[in-house]
């Protein structure tokens, strides 16, 4: 989930701007900050941890509703999607067809906290059910969920690749390729490949991130799910965690330390996450 968040805050500084040139564009920008990608993955973590064992999708549901609205509604001014805005504020929201990145971009904590493939695609398509209930807003998160889950499994990149193109259609082309075309979408049919192939394309996990935003468009939340894969295969340098961990506030940290202690209690941390979890020990929290 850092890797997620080290995606949104980096790329949040380039979301609606012209592309940038090449991949050697400024990485610490002062006003980087977190935006509804960071915001939704915690939320939907922390509402999976609250329900952890349990098997009634319909209560999986309504405690995904109270955090995603809780969280919404603490941080008002995250950046979100004018229908899903309103969706936060309803006293009885109910999923309105979306097929935005929105279900892509806030899945990532399940491919941690459930172990085979078959349970991490059935809940990520519960996460997004509760709003993005299109077959390509759930498509979308299942598959950015499978192949953060590969890619822990330590699956090659051949091997992410194969299984998400047979299993849920997508085709990919290189970045410099895409570049051609891509202008600001927020669909889970363009973003969703564009970010695999940013994490298939990176030689590390800066090159993953770099490769994220160079995509150009919908910047911070193509690095949100190419990181959030990335996170999984490749250390993630001390300098990313230290420029992006205090930009997340007190109420974030809490809900990732709720998440990570349920990954450790698993036994599925890797070592980035054990490092954000030892900073957590460092500030007493």
């Amino acid at each position: 989930m850092i890797g997620a968040m080290i995606g949104d805050i980096i790329g949040s500084v380039y979301e609606f701007k012209d592309n940038v040139e090449d991949k050697n564009f400024k990485l610490f920008v002062s006003y980087a900050m977190t935006t509804d990608d960071s915001i939704m993955t915690l939320a939907v973590g922390q509402a999976l941890v609250n329900t952890y064992g349990e098997k009634d999708i319909v209560k999986i549901q309504e405690e995904l509703v109270k955090q995603l609205q809780k969280f919404g509604r603490e941080y008002p001014y995250g950046g979100y999607g004018l229908r899903f805005k309103e969706w936060l504020k309803e006293a009885n929201p109910q999923p309105y067809n979306s097929y935005g990145n929105g279900s892509g971009m806030r899945v990532s904590s399940v491919a941690w906290l459930y172990d085979n493939l078959e349970d991490v695609n059935k809940y990520a398509e519960i996460t997004a059910s509760v709003s993005h209930n299109h077959p390509e807003g759930i498509k979308g998160a299942c598959a950015i969920a499978s192949a953060i889950y590969l890619a822990r499994k330590k699956k090659t990149k051949d091997e992410i690749k194969k299984y998400i193109e047979e299993t849920f259609g997508y085709s990919f082309e290189p970045i410099f390729e895409v570049r051609k075309w891509h202008t600001f979408d927020e669909t889970c049919q363009v973003t969703v490949p564009i970010a695999i192939q940013a994490f298939l394309e990176g030689e590390d996990f800066e090159d993953v991130l770099r490769t994220a935003i160079y995509a150009g468009g919908d910047s911070d939340t193509i690095a949100c799910m190419a990181c959030s894969i990335a996170e999984t295969y490749y250390e993630i340098p001390d300098k990313f965690i230290e420029f992006c961990y205090p930009k997340i506030s007190p109420s974030m940290k809490t809900a990732l330390k709720n998440i990570l202690l349920l990954v450790k209690k698993q036994n599925r941390l890797n070592g980035n996450l054990e490092k954000v979890l030892n900073l957590f020990e460092k500030e007493n929290m």
